[in-house]
């Protein structure tokens, strides 16, 4: 350790004592004595403080991820854009309008059977919009439910 001229805290020494990493201590040594005796921060990046005001932020996705561009989960999409499809379920199915219906109890199915909905039975007895819990599908009763009152929303699961 003296011909490198580290102190025993140096970053080398904890590299050698980590047993995992001794493949890559000739690296490791090679690098630090290229910069032997210079400015240890020279060769990093120079640091920017982000706030509000210069930070720039990726496209947000439909879970709400947006990170900054400095981040390094970024680095997966280094080759290539990352695509975000800006139609979310949640706000597709709000665009539909609730169906109306004159019995009590009502089925979905969820349209298709190939697409892994089950048969759920919705309860219509109280006021107010009723929603599937797997597709979001809203159904009303149009005895029990007056004007007033569909803007009230259930979720039966």
């Amino acid at each position: 350790m003296e011909q490198i001229g580290f102190t025993p805290h140096s970053l080398i020494v904890k590299i050698i004592m980590n047993r995992t990493l001794t493949k890559d201590i000739p690296k490791v040594i090679q690098c630090f004595q290229r910069f032997k005796g210079t400015n240890p921060k020279v060769g990093l990046p120079a640091s920017v403080d982000i706030n509000k005001d210069n930070a720039v932020f990726d496209e947000k996705t439909h879970t709400g991820q947006a990170w900054d561009q400095s981040d390094y989960r970024l680095q997966r999409f280094h080759t290539a854009q990352k695509m975000v499809n800006p139609n979310v379920a949640m706000e597709l199915i709000a665009q539909v309008p609730s169906i109306p219906c004159e019995d009590n109890v009502v089925a979905c199915d969820g349209g298709h059977p190939a697409l892994g909905h089950p048969k759920v039975f919705i309860n219509l007895d109280k006021p107010g919009n009723h929603a599937c819990g797997y597709c979001g599908q809203r159904f009303y009763n149009t005895h029990v439910t007056k004007e007033e009152h569909k803007d009230v929303n259930y979720i039966s699961c």
